[in-house]
């Protein structure tokens, strides 16, 4: 992985900061863009270009569902993004409720730099697939 562009949507500075760190950390030239919530994430996307989103599930305003939703129902090559979801919750009830509402994969908060960036470049096909 290098030289990709992340939106990651948090709302927690604390969580934006470290998963802004251990992404610049472990991906050389990444560029990580925040979005405060789902609404502001679903209108940075219309505006930019992004190669992967990270979502956090519970957010104000417009949460991770809804955001993906909205997301996948947009025209075009943004409905189809790699959305990875940011849960602390992973019962499997919520794994499921990821995947109906869009999202191509998910990783537990607090989350493990292996296990994020396994998810990314699952995401970009330029991981293997677990079995």
């Amino acid at each position: 992985l290098r030289n990709v562009r992340i939106l990651l949507a948090e709302d927690n500075d604390f969580n934006a900061m470290v998963a802004q760190d251990e992404l610049a950390d472990a991906i050389p030239g990444v560029q990580v863009d925040v979005a405060a919530n789902g609404r502001i994430a679903v209108e940075m996307l219309q505006a930019n270009a992004y190669d992967v989103i990270l979502m956090d599930v519970q957010m104000p305003e417009m949460n991770g569902y809804d955001a993906t939703k909205a997301i996948r129902a947009l025209a075009g090559d943004k409905s189809r993004i790699p959305i990875i979801a940011m849960t602390a919750n992973v019962m499997k009830e919520e794994v499921e409720r990821c995947k109906e509402a869009g999202m191509n994969g998910y990783v537990p908060k607090p989350f493990k730099r292996e296990e994020l960036m396994n998810a990314i470049g699952i995401s970009l096909n330029k991981a293997p697939r677990p079995i």
